[in-house]
């Protein structure tokens, strides 16, 4: 097994050797513990150096663009979930379908419509 540590089976190969260790005790006398450990151990193992590699090549480096953030949160149509209550499902589905349509924030939807 140690030829093949980082490869993409891996971590089933780990589990399906778990399953089949835990399966095969009796009576709280599991000779396949080693096994059961090993292997479970192996699986940390191989968590732990992808979260590592996750962080070292694709989340270290990134940066926050705070403009397009403020951008996407102004005109996304799914806040249209918090002014239903206020002005009902009916008016908060054409204020959402207005703002799609004519391309519009909410805010000035609900502005044309007189909401």
């Amino acid at each position: 097994m140690r030829g093949h540590d980082h490869d993409r089976s891996a971590g089933v190969r780990n589990n399906a050797a778990v399953v089949f260790a835990d399966s095969q005790g009796n009576f709280e006398l599991n000779v396949f513990k080693p096994v059961l450990i090993y292997n479970f151990l192996h699986s940390i193992r191989l968590l732990h150096d992808a979260c590592h590699g996750f962080v070292d090549y694709a989340v270290r480096g990134i940066v926050v663009n705070r403009a397009k953030v403020d951008e996407y949160l102004r005109n996304s149509l799914m806040l249209v979930t918090a002014i239903s209550p206020k002005i009902g499902y009916d008016k908060a589905a054409k204020v959402a379908h207005e703002a799609h349509v004519q391309g519009l924030s909410l805010r000035d939807a609900c502005l044309m419509l007189g909401y």
